[in-house]
């Protein structure tokens, strides 16, 4: 969004292509309360809209498509979505990242059923219930804290005994009455045949396991770069993401990248925009021969 914003104040045509919905990964946050100029929590849906509105007010062009491929000619970029080819003279890559799978028996099977990776999403289905969280980072915390608002019960499932969240978040989940941690352990396996009945954890200081009888379970143990469409033109680290200069170009030329797709240590709201700010501005001296 940031970076659309920046391209089309510098009077460039501007094309945003989505593949599902705007505002990607923040759309699937409940409260945002760690972006500069608001006191108070803010709900992410908000933000996002308002995103997307002043986008759309410089001249901004939104649209559905995934992007499939990605070809270079004679110095020609061409990117082959859902709804056909497009020719850029410049591309901003901001694909961003999707999920990790823990990779347990049952997973696959009972994702949608029980199975989710987005508590705001999903969250509301299991009001009254008991749920499991599974991850150690902010977004496992903050999920945590939000079901906790309305389930039973919430097992925080960390397979080390210290969590990677900021202290603030850290210190809301250990007071909550409704949070049970339930750290050194793993989840081995999810039980249920149409529907989630139990998780498996074990625990990997006493080698013992139990079940949890929950009906649901939000996964959150890391994301995956959205590359695979462009990984045979353009320059990946070993785990996927895009390698950049410190001016967002890719290894091609014409070609940025911005917010959590590329290769960098911190991954927010606020470097994600930051980003898009720094791509657009540097898209615009490449248009303008600079």
């Amino acid at each position: 969004m940031t970076a659309g914003i920046y391209s089309a104040r510098s009077g460039h045509k501007t094309l945003i292509l989505e593949k599902a919905f705007p505002g990607g990964q923040v759309a699937k946050t409940y409260i945002v309360e760690n972006y500069p100029g608001f006191a108070q929590p803010l709900n992410a849906l908000d933000l996002v809209q308002a995103m997307e509105a002043q986008a759309r007010r410089f001249g901004c062009t939104i649209e559905t498509a995934e992007a499939r491929k990605l070809l270079i000619s004679d110095n020609r970029i061409e990117v082959q979505t859902s709804s056909g080819s497009f020719l850029p003279r410049a591309l901003i890559i901001a694909s961003g990242v999707e999920p990790k799978l823990l990779g347990v028996e049952g997973e696959t099977r009972l994702t949608g059923h029980g199975v989710s990776y987005c508590a705001t999403c999903d969250g509301p289905f299991f009001r009254g219930r008991e749920v499991a969280v599974v991850g150690g980072g902010d977004s496992a915390l903050e999920e945590a804290l939000f079901l906790a608002g309305f389930c039973s019960k919430v097992y925080l499932i960390h397979r080390r005994d210290q969590f990677r969240a900021v202290q603030l978040t850290q210190d809301r989940v250990r007071k909550h009455p409704a949070i049970e941690l339930i750290l050194s352990s793993v989840v081995t396996r999810l039980v249920g045949d149409r529907q989630l009945e139990a998780v498996e954890v074990k625990n990997l200081k006493e080698n013992t396991t139990r079940l949890l009888p929950v009906a649901g379970l939000f996964v959150y143990v890391g994301a995956l770069p959205n590359t695979a469409w462009c990984r045979d033109v353009l320059n990946l680290d070993q785990s996927g993401y895009i390698i950049t200069d410190e001016e967002l170009r890719t290894s091609v030329p014409g070609i940025f990248a911005a917010g959590d797709v590329r290769k960098k240590e911190v991954r927010q709201i606020a470097t994600a925009v930051g980003d898009g700010t720094v791509a657009a501005m540097m898209a615009h001296r490449f248009l303008e021969g600079g």
